[in-house]
């Protein structure tokens, strides 16, 4: 039985889709006016997971993942570069589509841009003012009156009050109340614009996705996700309209991914410790840093360091190291083995258990005094393919062994020249000479093991 913890209860509960079988899933993707940061992976990599497990147990899943592609950063950037809008826009779309690529994350089945969802958006404003939960200011924008929706907060645990207590009320604001939020933004000069029954304008971030996401997967869904940041004010916003406009339920499930930290300090770009894909991608492998995100629960604080990214690398390669002389395609997948998977997987997606799982089964693989058993061929094939759940275990053992981001001082011809000048040098009886090589490459990150069939060498 499939569990998710829901955050609109505060509690995990049964996970029952709204059509038997069948998941339509939506989360909120990414807002494209610069890279992709280690926090966008996070959130990335966990929502890959979840659809590649609830497929994996069986549902047909409708996976939709929007990307904003108009907002106030995107027009403030685009105006600083003197560029326009969609030209900055389709640049990083192009970058965020390969850092993603790269990571191996699923593509999903649909992904809706802002700007092509206009009908839907002043379609669902003009709901909002025919419902009485909208109106519109004296300087032409359209708010949504949060004092009419009743359950506004129960998302996020806020309380109307103390919200209005905390807001700093601008002297010229237009606003009914300071808690009201934007859902249409008149037309500014030098900003883009459409046309609505309201006048030209653009829409409010919150409404964008209320629209595409009950465009793609109707009024009532299954699961919405996203990133922990976004718990308030946009899901809790996303809310108050969807159900404002439709008087429908809107999301069963609501699930958010916990924060990245860098070493136990808040990401951000004053503090001098925001990092991109890119910057990580150049130092350690894509399957090395869904592992490290993977190996924590969703939930829970991830403390992004080189030292935990060093102890997933090394972590990674125990599991590769244990099927390296393994035939998988002789074997079967192990029923105990993936009933106990499927068992910690159920509770909340928690991978922190998936993960322990998969190294039991390495464990038991190096237990064995023979590798070329049948054993060994099941528990190899085990190994994988409830990796592949996760994302991992894709490539084969000598690809990932071989392959290091952080190390292009060295190739794989050399190495392989020097390990057989090495060999040459113990027949010799030069001990020097070989322990000269094993030095060398080992200062270079290549790791040398001397068995019964050999030498052979992985990256560090």
């Amino acid at each position: 039985m499939l569990t998710i913890y829901n955050s609109l209860t505060r509690q995990k509960e049964k996970f029952e889709p709204v059509e038997p079988g069948k998941v339509r899933m939506y989360v909120c993707g990414v807002t494209v006016y610069d890279y992709c940061h280690i926090g966008h992976a996070r959130m990335i990599l966990v929502f890959d997971m979840v659809v590649r497990y609830l497929r994996f147990r069986g549902y047909d899943v409708n996976y939709v993942r929007n990307i904003t592609d108009i907002d106030d950063k995107i027009i403030n950037r685009a105006l600083g570069n003197g560029e326009p809008f969609k030209e900055l826009t389709e640049r990083f779309i192009k970058a965020m589509n390969e850092d993603f690529a790269a990571l191996d994350v699923d593509v999903p089945d649909l992904e809706p841009r802002a700007t092509d969802y206009m009908e839907q958006i002043i379609t669902m404003i003009g709901q909002l003012l025919a419902n009485g939960y909208a109106y519109q200011a004296e300087n032409g924008d359209i708010f949504y009156d949060v004092s009419k929706f009743r359950d506004y907060g129960k998302l996020s645990g806020k309380n109307l009050e103390e919200l209005r207590a905390g807001i700093r009320v601008e002297v010229q604001d237009v606003k009914d109340d300071p808690v009201d939020f934007v859902l249409w933004k008149a037309e500014k000069p030098g900003e883009p614009s459409w046309e609505s029954p309201w006048g030209r304008g653009r829409p409010g971030w919150h409404i964008e996705c209320s629209a595409m996401s009950t465009h793609c997967l109707g009024d009532d869904f299954d699961i919405h996700g996203g990133g922990q940041d976004l718990q308030f004010p946009h899901h809790e916003n996303e809310i108050a309209q969807s159900r404002g406009a439709n008087s429908k339920t809107f999301v069963n499930v609501w699930m958010h991914n916990g924060f990245v930290r860098v070493d136990d300090e808040k990401m951000s770009k004053s503090l001098g410790n925001f990092f991109t894909i890119r910057e990580v991608m150049a130092r350690y492998l894509p399957e090395v840093i869904r592992f490290f995100i993977l190996s924590s629960h969703y939930r829970s604080p991830l403390n992004y360091s080189d030292e935990h990214l060093d102890e997933a690398r090394a972590g990674l390669t125990r599991l590769y190291t244990s099927i390296r002389d393994i035939d998988p395609a002789q074997g079967e997948v192990l029923p105990g083995h993936r009933r106990r998977f499927e068992q910690v997987m159920d509770d909340d997606f928690n991978t922190r258990k998936g993960v322990t799982v998969l190294h039991e089964i390495a464990g038991e693989i190096n237990k064995l005094e023979h590798k070329s058993t049948v054993e060994a061929a099941n528990l190899a094939k085990t190994l994988i393919q409830l990796g592949n759940v996760l994302g991992l275990m894709q490539s084969s053992p000598h690809e990932f062994l071989h392959v290091s981001v952080a190390n292009k001082s060295v190739s794989t011809e050399e190495i392989e020249k020097l390990v057989e000048e090495r060999v040459q040098a113990k027949i010799k009886k030069d001990y020097a000479e070989a322990d000269r090589i094993r030095d060398y490459l080992s200062e270079k990150g290549v790791l040398l093991e001397d068995g019964a069939k050999g030498t052979t060498w992985r990256m560090k």
